[in-house]
């Protein structure tokens, strides 16, 4: 995982071996496999504010299985994995990927500000290992290069009874032509290459910021088939 943050020219938060086995032998990881048992890819679950809010962290795909929906499949099944284990809590995550970023939307994640993540410095102190940590801690922890997602299931119930009430309530008027009335929903699916140019242009401000203080600064499609399992 750190080979690969390195690679990328990202940041991680470091987790020993033995942290990570833990996080395996409790159930809160899940790893991708080839028929013949060669590893794929891996994600594990953190909680955090007395599991409150909950991360999918490390998610990593072997190189040689790149560009074949790996990414996708592991974050759908830890996903899964986390409103089975933690139904009430909100899962969040922070990432500079423009591919993760569209996963995320496709699972109901939202761009949300720091703010409404989790407060737990136990799970801040994780970025001190990020390249971009002195970014982070020269704008007091509200804004970085990676950009914040939220998927609230409070929030998703609640849209989703709107949506059946709507549903039912719907207006048809078929006189002088037809009306529907609909509640539109908020989305993050939308141009990503437009999109992509203001990530872009988020870090050159925010490292251009950095650098005037003195500081320092997945997903594919294909035929392979991949086993996916909970540990």
């Amino acid at each position: 995982m750190e080979a690969s943050a390195k690679a990328r020219g990202t940041g991680i938060a470091k987790r020993s071996p033995e942290y990570v086995q833990l996080k395996m032998d409790e159930g809160k990881a899940v790893i991708a496999l080839t028929k013949g048992g060669e590893w794929v890819g891996f994600c594990y679950i953190e909680a955090w504010g007395h599991e409150k809010f909950v991360a999918n962290s490390g998610l990593i795909v072997n190189p040689a299985f790149r560009g074949h929906g790996v990414a996708k499949a592991i974050k759908e099944k830890i996903f899964e994995l986390s409103r089975k284990k933690y139904p009430d809590a909100k899962i969040f995550g922070l990432t500079t990927g423009l591919a993760v970023m569209k996963i995320n939307s496709d699972l109901g994640y939202e761009p949300v500000t720091y703010s409404e993540l989790t407060d737990d410095e136990e799970f801040w102190k994780g970025c001190r290992s990020c390249v971009n940590f002195d970014v982070l801690t020269a704008k007091n922890r509200k804004n970085c290069l990676c950009t914040a997602m939220l998927y609230d299931p409070v929030e998703k119930a609640k849209e989703a009874e709107e949506k059946a009430a709507a549903e039912r309530n719907k207006l048809v008027v078929t006189t002088a032509g037809d009306m529907q009335q609909e509640k539109k929903k908020r989305k993050f699916k939308g141009n990503f290459s437009l999109f992509e140019r203001w990530v872009r242009y988020k870090k050159y401000v925010l490292l251009k910021a950095a650098r005037k203080s003195g500081g320092s600064g997945a997903a594919g499609s294909g035929k392979k088939r991949f086993f996916f399992g909970w540990l």
